[in-house]
C-alpha cells in the first residue's frame, strides 16, 4: 500500500506541475501501477469508465458542428437586441453563456460568446475586460447543472449511476440543476453591482446568418434521447448507453455534414475538435484510481478524513466543500474529482451516511471554486488568451475583483442549499 501512495502522491504532483504534459504522467502512472503488480492487468479494461469516455467525445463532436453552423451566435445577437444598455447585455451574455454551459463544454462556450462581447467593446470605444470575465465565470458555475454540461458533472454521473432526469430532481428532492440556478441567482447580483455604472447604448444592427440547422437539432436530439434512457432501467441497458447515444449523434452529423458539403475535410476538422487531451488524461487517472482502491489507499485516506471530522457529517461536509473550493482555485478539477469521488465515497461508508450530500457538495465546492482565479479552469484561461490575443492584459487583481464576489455567493448559496435539502 506504501508504494501505491507514494506513487500516487508523485503522480498528483507532476499533474500539477507540467500541466502540459498530463495525459502522459497519467498513462505512464497507470502503466507503472500494472507492472508494479499493484493492479491486476486482468482488471486495467474494466477501470476505465467508458461510458463517461464516449459521452465527453460524443458531446464534443455535436458541439464542434454546432459552433460552426452559427447558431450560438446568432442566439447572443438576438438577446443583445433585447437589452438596453452595456450593463444589461453583459448580463445577458453571462447568463446566455451559462445557459449553453450546461449543455456545451465550457471552453467552447466562451469561444462561442467572446466574440460578440468583443464585437460590442469595439463598437463602444471600451475595453472587453469585464464583460469577457463575466461570461467565463458564468459558464464555469452552469456546467454543474446537467450531467453534460462538465466533466465533473459526467464524472460524478458515472460513479453515483445518475441519469440525466436526476440532476433536476433527486431522491424526490430537487437536484443540482435548481440549486446551480440559485446560485447563478445570487452570483448574477454581485454582477449586477460590478456593472452598475455602464449604461452606454447599444445599437447592433447586424445579425449572424445561421448557416445550418441540423447541428442544432442534433444536441436538442442529444439531451432528449439522454433523457429517455434515464427512463430505462439500469439492469436493462448498456453500461455504455450515454456513450452510445452521444458517439451516434455525432456519427450521424458528421455522415450528413460529409454528404452535405461533399468535403471529406468535415469529418477531419471535427475530429480535431475533440479534446484528445482530456480523454487520454481520464482513461489513465481511472487505471491509477482502480490501482490505489485495489491497494486499499482510499479506505485510508477517507479513513482520515473520518478521524479529523470525527463522525460530524455537517463538519465532513464543510471540509469537501470549502476544502475543494481552494483546491479547485489552483489545479485542474478534473483529476481532483476523479480522485476524490471514491474517497467521498468511502468517507459515507465509514460514517454509515448516505453519500448525496457529500458528492453534492464535492462538486459544487469543485466545479465553483475554479472561478477564484485566473488559472482555476480552463474556461478563464481560454477566456484571458482571448483578451492577451487582442491586446489586453489581466492580471490576476484584476480578473479576482470579478471573481471572488462572485465565486462566493455562487458557493455559499450552493453550501447552503445542498445541505438543506440532502442532509
Amino acid at each position: 500500500m506504501v508504494l501505491a501512495l507514494v506513487l500516487f502522491l508523485i503522480t498528483y504532483l507532476l499533474l500539477m506541475v507540467l500541466p502540459k504534459y498530463r495525459p502522459y504522467i497519467a498513462l505512464a502512472s497507470a502503466a507503472l501501477f500494472v507492472i508494479l503488480g499493484i493492479l491486476p492487468i486482468g482488471k486495467v479494461f474494466g477501470s476505465v469508465d467508458w461510458n463517461v469516455i464516449l459521452m465527453i467525445a460524443g458531446t464534443m463532436g455535436v458541439v464542434s458542428l454546432f459552433i460552426d453552423s452559427k447558431m450560438p451566435s446568432l442566439l447572443a445577437d438576438l438577446m443583445i437586441a433585447k437589452t438596453p444598455n452595456v450593463k444589461w447585455a453583459i448580463i445577458a451574455l453571462s447568463l446566455f453563456s451559462g445557459f449553453i454551459s450546461a449543455f456545451v463544454d465550457n471552453v467552447a462556450t466562451v469561444l462561442m460568446v467572446a466574440p460578440v462581447a468583443l464585437t460590442i467593446a469595439k463598437k463602444l470605444n471600451m475595453s472587453p475586460v469585464k464583460s469577457i470575465i463575466a461570461i467565463a465565470i458564468a459558464s464555469n458555475l452552469q456546467g454543474a447543472a446537467t450531467l453534460v454540461g462538465d466533466t465533473t458533472s459526467i464524472l460524478l454521473g458515472g460513479h453515483a449511476n445518475m441519469d440525466f432526469l436526476d440532476f433536476f430532481w433527486y431522491e424526490k428532492r430537487p437536484g443540482l440543476f435548481w440549486i446551480v440556478q440559485i446560485g447563478a441567482i445570487a452570483s448574477t447580483l454581485v454582477l449586477l453591482l460590478v456593472f452598475r455604472k455602464d449604461n452606454q447604448h447599444i445599437d447592433m444592427k447586424e445579425r449572424t446568418v445561421v448557416t445550418d440547422y441540423f447541428p442544432s437539432v442534433l444536441l436538442v436530439g442529444t439531451i432528449v434521447l439522454l433523457i429517455l434512457a434515464s427512463f430505462i432501467p439500469a439492469e436493462k441497458k448498456p453500461a455504455i448507453t450515454n456513450g452510445i447515444i452521444c458517439v451516434g449523434l455525432m456519427i450521424i452529423g458528421l455522415v450528413r455534414e460529409i454528404i452535405r458539403t461533399r468535403k471529406l475535410e468535415v469529418f477531419k476538422k471535427t475530429m480535431m475538435e475533440i479534446d484528445y487531451f482530456t480523454l487520454l488524461l481520464l482513461a489513465g487517472l481511472f487505471i491509477v484510481i482502480s490501482g490505489i482502491t485495489e491497494a486499499g489507499v482510499v479506505n485510508e485516506i477517507s479513513q482520515l478524513f473520518v478521524k479529523v471530522c470525527g463522525n460530524n457529517v455537517f463538519l465532513m461536509y464543510t471540509l469537501l466543500v470549502w476544502a475543494s473550493v481552494i483546491f479547485s482555485a489552483f489545479i485542474d478539477n478534473i483529476p481532483y474529482i476523479a480522485t476524490m469521488l471514491p474517497v467521498t465515497g468511502g468517507i459515507a461508508t465509514l460514517m454509515g451516511v448516505h453519500p448525496t450530500v457529500l458528492y453534492f457538495g464535492l462538486l459544487a465546492g469543485a466545479t465553483l471554486g475554479g472561478n477564484l482565479t485566473p488559472i482555476g479552469a480552463s474556461a478563464n484561461i481560454t477566456a484571458l488568451g482571448i483578451l492577451k490575443k487582442n491586446g489586453y492584459e489581466v492580471s490576476a487583481k484584476e480578473f479576482m475583483k470579478i471573481s471572488v464576489p462572485f465565486t462566493l455567493a455562487a458557493v455559499m448559496s450552493g453550501y447552503i442549499l445542498v445541505w438543506a435539502l440532502y442532509r
